[in-house]
């Protein structure tokens, strides 16, 4: 998970370590399970290890991208992505969305196990599995949906999908975000947020808890981003809004490429009004490929005509601190297809 890219990028580097650092002696254990080739001492699909990474890492792509001289059109976020790409639209300081990230962390951890489903579906074939255990999560694309639930109820689920001739996938998950189960954490980490001072968007910054374009009045709302533990994510729906307006070129600034697949089943996409750049590898791969999908995207950003720093993209070849001492503890965008909204997972 983009591990090929750290202390090999420098802007990354420096912008994992911050996150990082934010997160105080934890930061350091995370950055170890990261980082380790051997057993974690916390499974990174473990909710303490998941969270903290997707967050740091998805606003050091973002942080490398933005070095590049690339200025987004737009930002778009699937699940915790939101809260990165509210921290680039200078919604929330980098320090007080770790300490949400933190808090979310915290309180999710004290409710029961569950867990996640993907399911080629639709919203509405999903109804007769739906209850008060199993919610939709999310709506990733027409044929494409997502339920969570306390771990029972959501075996059950699963195991009726499959009967009835569902594809479904299940997805490393330790807590039931997006689902009623996780109440009682919206309403803790709500007290929490009250504290945090939020701004209005200085960027387009689509939400996929309303599947549109993200009103002032929700960006200073503590409850509006405590809810997001519970609410349906309504990607499809915000990204329908966003390649509506203008054509644009999306990269994803997260790991894998699972963003990237829901936007290359959208219409505007596959008739080619609209294209999508992944920054990191669909898989697991060698420290190699994740340098190599990096410049790939970069070349896509470049050939679409935009006027790139070619001496920091070229850091990803020429800079290096692997000899130094071991570092201390210490979102989407979119443009016109110019570069586009920088999907964040």
């Amino acid at each position: 998970m983009a591990r090929g890219l750290y202390r090999r990028e420098p802007v990354f580097t420096a912008a994992v370590d911050a996150a990082l650092a934010h997160m105080g002696e934890e930061g350091q254990r995370i950055r170890e399970d990261w980082l380790t080739t051997g057993r974690p001492r916390v499974p990174v699909d473990d909710v303490r290890r998941a969270q903290p990474l997707l967050f740091a890492i998805d606003y050091a792509l973002g942080r490398m991208v933005l070095g590049w001289g690339v200025r987004p059109v737009a930002l778009l976020g699937h699940s915790a992505g939101e809260l990165v790409a509210a921290v680039v639209a200078g919604v929330v300081s980098l320090s007080d969305a770790v300490a949400m990230v933190m808090t979310r962390v915290r309180e999710a951890v004290r409710i029961p196990a569950g867990g996640m489903l993907a399911v080629a579906a639709s919203e509405t074939q999903m109804a007769p599995y739906l209850n008060a255990d199993v919610a939709v999560a999310a709506v990733n694309a027409a044929q494409q949906v997502m339920l969570a639930g306390a771990a029972e109820p959501l075996a059950a689920a699963e195991a009726r999908l499959r009967a009835d001739g569902f594809t479904v996938v299940t997805v490393p998950a330790t807590s039931p975000f997006h689902s009623p189960a996780m109440a009682p954490a919206s309403d803790a980490v709500e007290a929490d947020y009250r504290g945090i001072p939020f701004r209005e968007p200085a960027l387009p910054l689509y939400s996929g808890y309303t599947g549109a374009l993200m009103r002032p009045e929700d960006a200073l709302s503590p409850r509006f981003w405590a809810r997001q533990i519970t609410d349906t994510v309504h990607f499809r729906a915000a990204l329908e809004e966003l390649v509506a307006i203008e054509d644009v070129l999306l990269i994803e600034a997260g790991p894998r490429q699972t963003l990237t697949a829901f936007a290359r089943r959208h219409r505007a996409v596959r008739l080619g009004a609209s294209a999508v750049s992944p920054l990191l590898p669909a898989r697991g791969g060698t420290a190699e490929a994740d340098r190599q999908s990096v410049l790939a995207a970069a070349a896509r950003i470049w050939t679409e005509g935009h006027d790139l720093d070619m001496d920091a993209v070229s850091r990803l070849w020429t800079w290096s601190d692997e000899e130094d001492a071991a570092p201390s503890a210490g979102a989407g965008a979119a443009a016109r297809r110019e570069p586009a909204p920088a999907l964040r997972s």
